[in-house]
């Protein structure tokens, strides 16, 4: 991202419905590149596939709104990476006794200690991209909220006024968007790899009508997941993606 898009133009608010759907009307109403949404508290809270996201308190209700092509990079496929590598990075410096704990399950979903504490929903109006992300910072909501359990960076030690968790991740975002712009997505894909799960992993993609068992088997070269099943490689474009204990829970319920 060249400098004169290193500014980003954070604005904080008491409630919103939902930061990204603020930011998807303010796209359609001429806004430019660099604007950020934190909300305290949403009132429509969503996460992917139309899901609601649960506020447990002093959460983060987090979106920016890009112009992919001022931002250096036209591919959407490398966003949720850039997005991922600044969301785990920007938590990780906001509370650093997390880092170890910390993991991206593919493609940009936050786990710590293997449990989900954020997640992200890209969205896209016109040549402007929506990056929302959701984290839970003192406290998960509670498991019969959302039917799983959740972790907070909480447990990790004291988290940093939601606010600041932001500037650390709008920090770590136009710095992603430098690598991916001077190194090109396969640098990318290197750096998402040393944090995300390894090689190996079990995992169970749950795509509505189907349901994949495997281990991680890595990434094929336009970042899509790469799963080794008793049927062979396969390639994973979309999916809910779920380690072996959550893939366990999933098909209890099945």
């Amino acid at each position: 991202m060249s400098e004169r898009h290193t500014a980003w133009r954070l604005e904080c608010y008491e409630e919103l419905t939902s930061t990204s759907d603020v930011c998807l009307e303010r796209a359609r109403g001429g806004e430019a590149h660099g604007l950020a949404l934190l909300a305290l508290r949403q009132t429509k809270g969503r996460g992917s596939r139309g899901r609601n996201w649960a506020n447990a308190g002093q959460s983060l209700a987090f979106s920016v709104l890009l112009d992919a092509k001022q931002a250096g990079q036209d591919a959407l496929g490398g966003w949720p990476f850039v997005a991922s590598l600044a969301f785990f990075e920007g938590l990780a410096t906001s509370v650093p006794a997390a880092r170890d704990r910390l993991m991206i399950k593919w493609p940009n979903d936050i786990l710590l200690d293997g449990q989900k504490l954020g997640g992200i929903l890209i969205e896209r109006e016109g040549p402007m991209l929506v990056i929302g992300m959701g984290a839970n910072l003192s406290q998960p909501p509670q498991q019969e909220q959302i039917g799983r359990i959740a972790a907070s960076l909480g447990q990790c030690g004291p988290v940093p006024p939601p606010a600041e968790v932001a500037r650390a991740i709008l920090a770590q975002l136009t710095h992603w968007c430098s690598v991916w712009r001077e190194g090109g997505f396969a640098v990318l894909c290197v750096e998402w790899r040393k944090r995300a799960h390894p090689v190996g992993t079990p995992l169970v993609v749950n795509g509505g009508t189907t349901y994949e068992k495997g281990q991680f088997a890595g990434l094929a070269d336009d970042g899509r997941l790469l799963l080794d099943t008793e049927q062979g490689m396969k390639t994973i474009a979309t999916g809910d993606i779920l380690l072996a204990e959550q893939g366990a829970d999933v098909a209890s319920r099945h």
